[in-house]
């Protein structure tokens, strides 16, 4: 779903239209009243926080794209850019908008050493643009700046 420039009412339109459901029916599955979720569409509120993770799971798409994708998600372990199909989930199913889901699955961190994670994404980069030392030395200075490895780096 296209997204960037899109409102979050017609976003949430669009969701509900495409898995056809009415507005009584979305409004049942997220506890709130027909007139909430016409609210939501007219643009004249947005959902709550709890409402949006309901609404994230239900539609499973990121709370950054319900709100129209107002700020670059980048995964806090590896620093690749997410999308929704790579947004890591908790084991609840909930989205994980810090990770994605090669480094963080059911509320399990995979990379507990920064070389090991360096080594997978040399061999998972493609090799056409950068060399390997390139690569490493790139992952070597952005990995200890996201927030994974910072608060690693804490304990």
């Amino acid at each position: 779903m296209e997204t960037k420039s899109m409102e979050t009412k017609d976003i949430l339109l669009q969701l509900r239209t495409k898995a056809g459901l009415s507005q009584d029916e979305l409004a049942e599955r997220m506890f709130v009243t027909r007139q909430a979720v016409s609210r939501w569409e007219r643009g004249d509120t947005i959902p709550n926080t709890e409402t949006l993770k309901r609404l994230s799971k239900l539609f499973d798409v990121s709370i950054n794209t319900l709100l129209g994708s107002p700020r670059e998600l980048i995964c806090q372990c590896c620093g690749m850019p997410l999308a929704d199909d790579s947004i890591s989930r908790e084991k609840d199913g909930f989205l994980n908008e810090d990770y994605c889901k090669w480094c963080y699955a059911d509320g399990v961190h995979l990379y507990s050493d920064m070389e090991d994670l360096i080594e997978v994404c040399v061999k998972n980069m493609p090799q056409d643009t950068y060399t390997e030392e390139e690569v490493r030395a790139y992952l070597r200075q952005l990995l200890p700046q996201l927030e994974y490895w910072k608060r690693a780096g804490e304990k």
